[in-house]
């Protein structure tokens, strides 16, 4: 947060000076007590660390087995992938674009644009087109919805665990840890820190 900069209360609308602040410090509207915004501790560094962690398990959730149907001694494993083109093929083109985009093309946009944006801010360094790509990751951010596509499978895991022998996969595990990292590093990512990086060039 520049110092020469002011920002408005989101719920009083009374005008703040910006205010350098110590790591993991808080801004507090004068007025109402509403935060206007926080320094958070190590912003860059966790933020990149849980996305390349986040990128590993992406890899992996997209390349094993995600789930396994043992019935009568037989065993059909499928990935993420092969149940969008399974839907494609069933002529649920709908549904499998929907599937495609919140659980691949979402999250694969999302990791690639952190990486794009953070990496070269690690060294001191500015990504071209800085300000539209930051801004489109924030709006595309509400969109990745792999925690619904979660919550479907298990439900359909419990209906379908009557008529055959359900084994989770790799990559299922891969899925669920990659909701909670990504979750983390939007949490722990201070948008201040890149706005200043481009206002200090």
């Amino acid at each position: 947060m520049r110092t020469n900069s002011l920002i408005a209360c989101h719920h009083c609308d009374l005008l703040h000076r910006a205010l350098p602040l110590a790591h993991g410090s808080v801004a507090q509207c004068m007025r109402c007590g509403t935060v206007l915004y926080r320094r958070k501790k190590d912003s860059l560094n966790r933020t990149l660390a849980l996305t390349i962690a986040g990128l590993i398990l992406f890899v992996v959730a997209n390349t094993y087995p995600f789930l396994a149907m043992k019935s009568e001694g037989l065993v059909q494993e499928t990935t993420l992938l092969a149940g969008v083109r399974e839907l494609y093929a069933q002529n649920m083109w709908e549904l499998a674009a929907l599937v495609l985009f919140t659980t691949f093309l979402t999250p694969f946009i999302q990791i690639s644009g952190m990486l794009y944006v953070l990496l070269p801010l690690k060294f001191d360094r500015l990504p071209w087109r800085l300000p539209f790509i930051f801004r489109f990751l924030q709006n595309i951010q509400p969109w990745g919805m792999m925690e619904v596509f979660m919550l479907g499978i298990l439900v359909a895991i419990v209906k379908l665990a009557k008529m055959a022998s359900i084994i989770p996969g790799v990559a299922l595990y891969s899925f669920a840890a990659l909701i909670l990292v990504l979750a983390g590093a939007m949490a722990s990512l201070d948008p201040d820190i890149v706005w200043d990086r481009l206002g200090e060039n």
